[in-house]
C-alpha cells in the first residue's frame, strides 16, 4: 500500500470526510483491520484564506509546497490537496515536488466523460468558479462548464466560508442552492459538479434531478486507487 500525503485543514470539516472516505474504501477492498496508510497535515485555514483574499497565491503556494516537500521526505507516494480551490496552484506545486498530485478536477472530468455528459454546472468558491483551472480540465475532456451569476456566486462563496466551512448547515441555504442549481439545469446543465469539498455536506444526489458529482468522494476514490495499485 502506497503512503498518501493529505494536505488538509482547508477546511478541517472536509478533511474529516476525506479521512473517513479513504479509510472506508481501503477497508472495503482489503477487509480485516486494513485501513489507509496516510499522513495528514492540517493548516490553520485562517492563514490560507488571508493570503487568498489578498490575492497572494504565491505565499499560499510556498506554504503548501513546504508541507508537500515534508510529506514527500517522510515517504508519501502522492499528494492529495483536500480542497478544490487549492488546485489553483496544483500545476505550480507539481514543479516543486517529485511525486504526483492526484488532481481533483482531472479525476472529476474523467468520471463525467464516462457518462458522456457534455455540459455541467460548476459550483464552488468564487475562485473555483471564476478562475479557469477547473474548467480547463473539463474542457480537455470536451466538457463545457457553466456557472451561477455574479450575485449567486457571491452567495455561494459567503456560505462556503461562513457556514459550511464551520460545519453550519442551514435549511434556507440549502433551499437557495437548489434554486441556483435548478436555474443552471434550465440553462442546459446535464449534471452538477459539487466543486467545493464542503458542498456535499449540504446537497445530495437525492436533492436534484441530474447527476451530482461529489468531488470529495471522487477525489478520495482516486487516492485509494493510487494507494492500492
Amino acid at each position: 500500500m502506497k503512503l498518501l500525503g493529505l494536505i488538509g485543514g482547508i477546511s478541517w470539516i472536509s478533511t474529516v470526510e476525506y479521512y473517513r472516505l479513504i479509510n472506508e474504501a481501503v477497508n472495503e477492498q482489503l477487509g480485516g483491520l486494513n485501513f489507509s496508510n496516510c499522513m495528514i497535515y492540517s493548516f490553520n485555514y485562517e492563514d490560507i484564506k488571508r493570503n487568498n483574499d489578498a490575492g497572494d497565491w504565491d505565499k499560499t503556494l510556498q506554504m503548501i509546497a513546504d508541507v508537500a516537500l515534508s510529506l514527500q521526505s517522510a515517504g508519501a507516494g502522492a499528494i492529495v490537496l483536500c480542497a478544490n480551490t487549492m488546485h489553483y496552484i496544483a500545476d505550480a506545486l507539481a514543479q516543486k515536488i517529485n511525486i504526483p498530485i492526484i488532481h481533483i478536477a482531472e479525476e472529476t472530468a474523467h468520471v463525467i466523460k464516462r457518462l458522456e455528459i457534455k455540459k455541467v454546472a460548476l459550483l464552488g468558491t468564487k475562485f473555483t468558479m471564476e478562475y479557469s483551472f477547473f474548467r480547463d480540465k473539463l474542457k480537455e475532456q470536451g466538457i463545457e462548464a457553466i456557472i451561477p451569476n455574479d450575485k449567486e456566486r457571491d452567495f455561494m462563496h459567503y456560505t462556503i466560508f461562513e457556514e459550511l466551512g464551520r460545519g453550519v448547515i442551514l435549511e434556507q441555504t440549502k433551499h437557495r442552492y437548489l434554486e441556483i442549481i435548478n436555474s443552471l439545469i434550465e440553462q442546459g446543465a446535464e449534471g452538477v459538479i459539487l466543486g467545493c469539498t464542503e458542498i456535499p455536506l449540504l446537497i445530495k444526489q437525492s436533492d436534484i434531478t441530474v447527476p451530482a458529482f461529489d468531488t470529495t468522494a471522487i477525489h478520495a476514490a482516486a487516492a485509494v486507487r493510487f494507494s492500492l495499485a
